[in-house]
């Protein structure tokens, strides 16, 4: 089977601030930039690999979704522990401090887990926790 991840998408709830850190801070292209009824849509990826992106949508969006939970969706928002990701890098150190540096809150400085991978992570402007592997 050839499968391949296309698109993740991570909830965003102030989508200038997703835009400045995704593209930014972590050198992102903008691929689409969509509003509608007053919401909008964000569409990210690593340059030079376009058939990998990252949605960064309005969390409460899905007309599917009851008053009380999108409140849960707000709180779990709040909180950091609603979307997150994994990215990776060849140079952990150097993508650490440039994310340091543009102020994203610091959840774990790079460290050697003890399954075997070096990573670091921090929060989004949503709260999003982004963990940043080191490739070998």
């Amino acid at each position: 089977m050839d499968i391949t991840i296309h698109s993740s998408f991570l909830p965003q709830d102030d989508p200038d601030a997703a835009l400045g850190f995704y593209r930014d801070t972590l050198g992102f292209e903008v691929r689409n930039d969509v509003g509608y009824n007053g919401l909008r849509w964000l569409t990210v990826g690593p340059v030079g690999q376009p058939a990998t992106s990252i949605v960064l949508h309005p969390p409460a969006a899905d007309p599917g979704i009851t008053e009380d939970e999108r409140r849960v969706i707000a709180e779990m928002m709040a909180k950091g522990n609603y979307g997150h990701i994994i990215l990776a890098t060849t140079d952990l150190e150097t993508v650490f401090d440039k994310v340091q540096a543009s102020g994203a809150e610091v959840v774990q400085e790079p460290t050697d887990q003890p399954y075997g991978v070096r990573d670091c992570a921090f929060r989004d402007p949503a709260g999003n926790l982004i963990r940043i592997n080191q490739l070998d």
